[in-house]
């Protein structure tokens, strides 16, 4: 059995699929996939827990699964959260330098000073990710430690969710007996498995197209300058070839899985696929071309949608490393080709990169979110664990109408 020190999880909680990852670090440092368990979710709904019962067994399958593989007993894991409620705002912050140099004190006080902001009662501050600093109007700098200056300035990227969210998810974790180390925001776990440094550096935007959500996180000068959630999804796909072939939902699911191709041009005129039917009729052989041309219009508009919010971000501009598509829906045949249409620009596929141990099995932007988390987790040793009620919302509101009292009576 594995020891624990060595060993990492990362829990995908996805719309369609709940997903278990076990890392092991080794002692030159590298990180190993050594175990995965994967159990279709039905428990969540554009990337937010709408029944917890469903949500925990797909967990503790996929959990149980993932034990088996690896030969180790998991008992923390890093959890990623997506949905429409997640919010990306850039701030700044600003401190007196109080001695001659910048000290770790200092840039402590700035990036606090950044997330000083004001925000509503049922959201919380997720992630404070620092871009660059700005000691005495010299901007740019990665690293203040150690240099001279009065006056020190933080840009951060700050990402809120919603409260009751975060709580579900960190409820249905406890509720199969595991501890939470970090909840982490899907787009920032994928980046850290599919992005090379250099793609941060020169600019890249992901898109990691999941079952129910779209996340977006855009990257200029090495560190994220926007985030967002887009609540539509591979889901859509499966809804559309449904009701145009007049097939079960599930068996169309696993035509686009085993067909689906979302650039017409790419499919020769004479392919047929078997379709089957509904009520006891006989399947049907249909033209792979129709298929395509239920598939092409809905990735289309997703892709669209995707580029919108770029747009919106205003870092369009700085994409120098172009598109980098991830997550279930990027399997599909022909997203790439069709991408490079919408976006004017290189678009790749991202699948996860700088890892050992079952390479061959993860080697699918399928899993791209899990690998993402466990490399996120081993960056980012120092997160806190949560139990379910650290943070509430009914504790902070007790907070809150505590001090309103204390200030007028």
């Amino acid at each position: 059995m594995a020891r624990k020190g060595n060993v990492v999880v990362g829990l995908d909680l996805g719309t369609t699929k709940t997903c278990v990852i076990v890392g092991k670090v080794n002692d030159t440092g590298s990180l190993d996939i050594v175990g995965i368990g994967s159990c279709p979710s039905t428990g969540l709904r554009k990337g937010v827990v709408v029944n917890i019962d469903n949500t925990v067994e797909s967990i503790r399958k996929a959990v149980e699964e993932a034990e088996l593989m690896s030969d180790c007993e998991i008992d923390s894991v890093f959890t990623g959260i997506a949905g429409s409620h997640i919010e990306g705002l850039n701030s700044h912050g600003i401190v007196a330098v109080k001695g001659k140099e910048v000290d770790s004190d200092d840039v402590r006080r700035a990036v606090e000073a950044a997330r000083a902001m004001a925000i509503p009662l049922d959201r919380e501050i997720l992630h404070v990710i620092p871009q660059f600093f700005i000691v005495d109007n010299q901007d740019g700098v990665k690293d203040p430690m150690g240099m001279s200056g009065v006056r020190l300035e933080a840009k951060v990227h700050v990402v809120i969710a919603s409260v009751t969210s975060v709580q579900n998810i960190i409820k249905s974790v406890n509720r199969v007996g595991l501890d939470v180390n970090d909840v982490i925001l899907e787009p920032l776990a994928s980046s850290e498995a599919v992005l090379s440094t250099d793609e941060k550096e020169l600019g890249v935007a992901l898109m990691d197209i999941g079952g129910g959500t779209t996340d977006i996180a855009v990257f200029a000068e090495g560190s994220v300058k926007h985030s967002s959630v887009l609540a539509v999804g591979g889901n859509y796909l499966t809804n559309d070839i449904a009701v145009g072939l007049r097939t079960p939902v599930n068996e169309a699911e696993k035509i686009k899985i085993k067909y689906g191709c979302s650039f017409v041009p790419l499919i020769k005129p004479d392919e047929t696929i078997e379709v089957p039917s509904v009520g006891g009729r006989q399947p049907r052989r249909v033209s792979r071309q129709i298929l395509g041309e239920i598939i092409q219009p809905r990735v289309e508009e997703i892709l669209r949608l995707a580029h919108r919010e770029v747009i919106k971000s205003g870092y369009e501009d700085l994409l120098g490393a172009g598109i980098v598509l991830t997550g279930g829906t990027a399997v599909l045949e022909g997203i790439t080709e069709l991408g490079e249409q919408i976006f004017h620009m290189p678009v790749r596929r991202g699948v996860p990169q700088g890892i050992g141990g079952l390479t061959d099995v993860v080697n699918s932007p399928l899993y791209a979110t899990g690998v993402g988390l466990i490399m996120y987790g081993l960056k980012n040793r120092s997160a806190r664990s949560f139990r379910t009620g650290e943070g509430s919302f009914f504790a902070k509101l007790i907070q809150r109408i505590k001090r309103w009292y204390s200030e007028f009576f």
